[in-house]
């Protein structure tokens, strides 16, 4: 996912999609926990996921 695409969508669809990732990081954590996990790239995805639309929502709130 993109930063611009990201900076186009609303403050409630951002929170939306962080309540998302959290939850799948949740389960990704759980997967490494149980020696599950096949595709070990996809928890740096999610982080950075989430890492940029906590800086969206930041700068949405200073503006």
């Amino acid at each position: 996912m993109k930063a611009s695409e990201l900076k186009s969508k609303s403050v409630a669809d951002l929170k939306n999609e962080l309540l998302a990732l959290t939850k799948s990081q949740f389960g990704l954590r759980m997967q490494v926990a149980t020696q599950q996990m096949t595709n070990t790239s996809e928890f740096r995805k999610v982080r950075r996921d989430i890492a940029r639309i906590k800086t969206v929502l930041t700068e949405k709130g200073a503006q």
